[in-house]
């Protein structure tokens, strides 16, 4: 497995950023007919060679894409880490402290939904999270909670013993589909909630929605040292096939990156803003 690069810090240079790679829609693709093909653990595999840091999955309830079997192959494969998505369920607290994944992002779930829709409302649930953090954390297991970048689900996120937050970016991406005026303030959202998510220390990812039009400006927050990108990049290998998917985002989170370092040495300061 792959260690963490630290954290961006005052006066410290802009960490790098990490692409995790969302394989649910490879298997839900291998689903609709019921058969063995496509196989998702092909594709953590193509996705690393691509540039993928780590490989994202997320055992449903109703194991809509990703089975269990699925999780289990891709532990023994060992192509990169595996951030396991899952539910704060009893059910899937055993998977995890079974399998041992490289790390878990807890994540609201609803049967009848089609994807995640919202972050997790971990300000309500502190009770329910920290003893259920605590037994993945004591399993080597390190824990993300998926949240919406708000003050008290970061706050909540520190009190219930995460080691990182996935910022939901569900909101952004639409407003900047849609050409929206609340763009710049969902932006702004994200700069913040990556701010103070940091300060309370925990590691900052985000995802949700991201695509090549709206990657840049996410990628650019000198706080989050990792995204989180599946439906689009599958959607898009259909036309140019999984590796120059991925390759492509690949390229353009660098290149933000890039450009965040330059814009810190020109103005003569490092880190966070």
């Amino acid at each position: 497995m792959t260690a963490k690069p630290a954290r961006p810090a005052a006066g410290g240079s802009i960490a790098p950023i990490r692409l995790g790679i969302n394989i649910d829609h490879i298997a839900t693709l291998r689903n609709a007919r019921g058969a063995r093909n496509p196989d998702p653990i092909r594709a953590a595999k193509l996705a690393v060679e691509a540039g993928a840091d780590n490989i994202t999955a997320h055992l449903r309830e109703d194991r809509r894409h990703i089975r269990d079997d699925d999780i289990a192959r891709l532990v023994a494969a060992n192509f990169a880490p595996l951030n396991l998505e899952m539910a704060v369920t009893e059910e899937m607290l055993k998977i995890a402290l079974a399998t041992r994944p490289h790390a878990c992002c807890l994540v609201p779930e609803r049967r009848q939904e089609l994807t995640t829709e919202g972050g997790l409302d971990a300000a309500s649930q502190v009770s329910t999270l920290a003893p259920f953090i605590a037994k993945l954390r004591r399993g080597g297991i390190q824990v993300t909670l998926f949240i919406d970048p708000d003050p008290a689900q970061i706050e909540a996120a520190r009190k219930v013993g995460a080691d990182a937050v996935e910022l939901h970016t569900g909101t952004y991406c639409a407003a900047a589909s849609d050409r929206s005026p609340a763009l710049d303030i969902e932006l702004a959202r994200l700069k913040i909630g990556a701010r103070d998510a940091a300060q309370a220390g925990l590691e900052v990812h985000a995802g949700h929605g991201l695509d090549y039009d709206n990657v840049v400006p996410v990628a650019s927050i000198p706080e989050i040292v990792e995204l989180n990108i599946g439906h689009y990049l599958v959607g898009e290998a259909l036309f140019v096939g999984l590796v120059r998917s991925i390759s492509r985002m690949r390229a353009l989170m660098d290149g933000a990156r890039e450009a965040l370092r330059h814009s810190d040495a020109e103005a003569g300061v490092g880190g966070t803003r």
